[in-house]
């Protein structure tokens, strides 16, 4: 369909291929929504945040080079009345708290069915609150499917590598240089590490780190 006048602009930001295509052809078919750019990069977002009116920022916060779910705050001070979706693979009880922390409240599953991913848009533009059921459940149940705080024997070659660079201060795009592989490889190990490891930010996952005797803190970029 072709952008109106009065079309509710989006802007995505994720970094996996077919999420996105996905996004754009069901929003798109509907006429009514214009998604305006698509970008994992932080820099880009703000950029084009500030640059450009946007009704409706639709995320997954770990497959962005935004450095944790804290991180988000300066997209929830900096540019009201914005309205923010965080769609994702997982999410655990205490993330779905940091993200209502910093006044986003909307969350749904990257697994929902379209009507899911309307009936939050929806929400998300008029105000409401929209947790998924699967989210529901992890937020009041009396139980909840995380790993907490795993072995490091659990973590890959790799991945412990990734840890001792962002030790070391590295950023995301700076490890990809580094080891040689694409930003969004980063992107990933970052996310398979937080969630074995049961960490939602990189001062715990370095708390974490130091604790635990992987990296020692000389090592340790402050």
């Amino acid at each position: 369909m072709l952008k109106t006048e009065n079309s509710i602009r989006i802007l995505i930001a994720d970094s996996q291929f077919l999420i996105t295509e996905s996004l754009k052809y069901l929003l798109h078919r509907e006429g009514k929504y214009s998604v305006s750019s698509v970008s994992p990069e932080k820099d880009e977002i703000i950029r084009f945040l500030t640059k450009e009116k946007t009704d409706l920022l639709i995320i997954d916060p770990f497959f962005t080079d935004f450095t944790d779910i804290s991180d988000l705050r300066s997209v929830t001070e900096n540019f009201i009345p914005l309205k923010i979706i965080v769609l994702v693979n997982s999410i655990n009880r205490k993330e779905l708290h940091e993200l209502n922390s910093i006044g986003i409240i909307n969350v749904v599953l990257k697994t929902a069915g379209r009507q899911e991913i309307f009936d939050v848009i929806s929400s998300a533009l008029t105000g409401k609150k929209y947790y998924s059921n699967e989210l529901l459940d992890i937020l009041f149940g009396s139980t909840e499917k995380v790993s907490q705080s795993e072995e490091s024997g659990q973590l890959t070659p790799s991945e412990m590598e990734i840890v001792k660079l962002i030790s070391e201060g590295l950023t995301t795009k700076e490890i990809a240089l580094r080891k040689h592989i694409s930003f969004h490889t980063v992107i990933t190990h970052r996310k398979n590490i937080f969630r074995k490891l049961g960490v939602s930010s990189v001062s715990e996952l370095l708390m974490l780190a130091i604790r635990s005797g992987w990296i020692n803190l000389i090592e340790y970029h402050i």
